[in-house]
C-alpha cells in the first residue's frame, strides 16, 4: 500500500519548518530522492543524513541553527525513508550509499561535501566514505552503529497490527523510551508525532548490516577527517564507551569523540543546543 506524502502526516511544528525549505529532487530507482535544503544557497553544503525508520524530520531541532551558523543545510529523505523511493540494488546501507552519492553530484556537483549520519544514516556515511572518497570532506558520525559492539537487537513494543490510533501512539512512545530518548521529558508530543508519522514510510525493513562491524572495518580506508558525537546515555553503548572509543581511534584520520551527558541515542533531538555548538565545532576544526 501506498502511504500519501509524509508532509500529510507532520504536525504543525514541522510543517513551520519544512515550509522554509526548498525541496529538490534528483532520480533513484523508480522514482526519486527528495531533498530538502535550508539556508543561503551559495554556502558551504551540510549533508545530514538520518537515522533508521526516519525522515528529514530527525533533524527538525538542528536544521534552522545549522543554517544561521552559515551553512547550506541539505537533508534527504533517504533512498527507501519518508517520501523517497528505494534504492535500485538492495535492501540495505550498502545499496542506500552509492544511491545517495549519484543523488548528491546531482544535486551539488563534484565538489566533496561535509557529512553528519546520524545512526543508520552515520553507516551509509561512512560506506559512502569508504567506496567514494571524492565525495566527502569531512565525516561526522552520530550514534553510528556497524562497529562491531553490538550482538542483539532491542526489544521493541509490536504497532503495525494495532487499530486504535491510542495504542499505536503509545507504542511509539515506548519504543522511543527503549531506543531513542533518554529522559522522559524529552519523549514529548512532537517526537512521538514524529515517530508516528516516520515508520510506516520504512519500506527498508530487511536492514542488517548495522549488527556487523562494517563501519568498524571501514575506518582504515578513509581518507576525509573523521569526528564522533554519541550521547553517553545512548542505550546501544551503555557500558561500553570505553570500547566505542577504542574502535573509532583505530581509523587513521578519526579525531575527536564528544560525549554528550545525559541524552541517548537521538542526541541532536534531546540535546540540540549542545549538538548544534559541538558539530559546528568539530566541522571548523
Amino acid at each position: 500500500m501506498q502511504l500519501p506524502p509524509l508532509e500529510t502526516a507532520l504536525p504543525p511544528e514541522a510543517l513551520r519548518v519544512l515550509a522554509l525549505a526548498t525541496r529538490r529532487t534528483t532520480p533513484c530507482g523508480d522514482g526519486d530522492i527528495v531533498w530538502h535544503t535550508w539556508g543561503d544557497a551559495g554556502a558551504a553544503p551540510l549533508v545530514l543524513l538520518h537515522g533508521g525508520s526516519g525522515s528529514w524530520t530527525h533533524w527538525i531541532r538542528n536544521v534552522e541553527a545549522l543554517a544561521a551558523a552559515g551553512r547550506r543545510v541539505v537533508v534527504p529523505d533517504l533512498p527507501g525513508f519518508g517520501d523517497s523511493a528505494r534504492p535500485p540494488d538492495g535492501q540495505d546501507a550498502d545499496a542506500v550509499a552509492p544511491a545517495l552519492a549519484d543523488g548528491l553530484v546531482r544535486l551539488l556537483g563534484e565538489a566533496p561535501v561535509d557529512v553528519v549520519g546520524f545512526s543508520f544514516g552515520g553507516l551509509c556515511g561512512g560506506l559512502m566514505a569508504a567506496a567514494q572518497p571524492a565525495r566527502v570532506r569531512r565525516l561526522v558520525l552520530v550514534g553510528a552503529p556497524a562497529l562491531g559492539l553490538r550482538d542483539r537487537r532491542l526489544s521493541l513494543t509490536s504497532w503495525r497490527e494495532l487499530e486504535d490510533p491510542q495504542a499505536q501512539r503509545a507504542a511509539h512512545r515506548s519504543n522511543l523510551a527503549a531506543l531513542m530518548l533518554h529522559r522522559p521529558e524529552a519523549i514529548d508530543e512532537l517526537a512521538v508525532d514524529l515517530q508516528a508519522a516516520n515508520v510506516p514510510r520504512d519500506r527498508m525493513l530487511r536492514r542488517k548490516l548495522a549488527m556487523t562491524d562494517v563501519l568498524a572495518r571501514s575506518l582504515p580506508t578513509f581518507s576525509c577527517p573523521v569526528d564522533a558525537i554519541y550521547g553517553e546515555q545512548d542505550v546501544l553503548y551503555r557500558g561500553a564507551l570505553d570500547k566505542l572509543a577504542e574502535v573509532l581511534r583505530t581509523g587513521p584520520t578519526f579525531g575527536e569523540l564528544v560525549l554528550v551527558p545525559g541524552a541517548g541515542h537521538w542526541l541532536q533531538y534531546e540535546a540540540a543546543g549542545v549538538f548544534n555548538r559541538e558539530v559546528m565545532r568539530l566541522l571548523a576544526r
